[in-house]
């Protein structure tokens, strides 16, 4: 049975890195006593792939990994005894059954949102309006938003506008945050904070990344009837 875990990860722990993840849940799956599935051969390893691995220094409200187990409890049930042996920053908050002939999350992650803000310490150089009308000038009202985006091997120019699906100014603490939903994935995955650096440059002003958190919502999936996002846990089924 194809199972698929949402979790968020938070505090201390989003400086955890993504291998490091991967081996803290293949334990936390023995803690749990799941009863999960391991791979053939001369060097067996649970079967668990993660969709859209996270950086590091980001929290984050929607990450996801699938597995495959040879059985399981509800969904309540399963909550409670994965998350009984989870440590502070990490709480998985979805458990479900997926179809035999799902797909990985990995393969089918298309989108992400995240947001942006001003850590403690730092301000912002606008006001929440006036960062409102310099995203409309230099951003919402073009057609295209040329960049080069540099490489360790080479840089070439990228066209942003495309692959941001939406950008808007909010406010957080106070203090003005950028909503993004951009394209991520194997094909474009594009990093958030790369559009807000590229916002600073076009305005001239130092982008401090030490300045900014990054938190994302959620990673989703194309729908294959309608083409919407939607959500990778809404593809599975509560087990009751």
């Amino acid at each position: 049975m194809k199972i698929r875990i949402k979790f968020r990860k938070w505090g201390c722990m989003k400086f955890i890195g993504h291998l490091d993840m991967l081996r803290y849940f293949q334990k936390a799956m023995r803690r749990a006593d799941v009863d999960i599935c391991y791979s053939e051969g001369f060097s067996p390893h649970q079967i668990m792939s993660f969709a859209a691995p996270l950086g590091v220094g980001i929290t984050s409200d929607g990450e996801y990994f699938d597995i495959e187990v040879h059985s399981t409890k509800t969904t309540r049930e399963m909550l409670s005894d994965i998350n009984a042996a989870m440590v502070d920053g990490v709480e998985v908050t979805g458990y479900v059954a997926l179809p035999d002939n799902a797909k990985t999350a990995m393969s089918i992650v298309t989108a992400a949102d995240y947001v942006l803000s001003y850590k403690d310490g730092y301000e912002s150089p606008f006001t929440l309006e006036e960062w409102k009308a310099e995203i409309l000038e230099l951003f919402t009202s073009k057609d295209s938003f040329p960049i080069i985006k540099k490489t360790k091997k080479s840089e070439k120019e990228v066209d942003l506008k495309p692959l941001v699906y939406d950008f808007k100014v909010i406010e957080q603490n106070h203090k003005p945050a950028f909503y993004m939903n951009v394209s991520t994935g194997s094909v474009d995955n594009i990093k958030p904070e790369l559009l807000l650096a590229s916002i600073y440059e076009k305005l001239n002003i130092n982008y401090q990344e030490e300045a900014i958190a990054i938190h994302r919502l959620d990673v989703y999936a194309a729908d294959e009837k309608t083409g919407k996002q939607i959500s990778l846990l809404e593809m599975g089924t509560v087990l009751e």
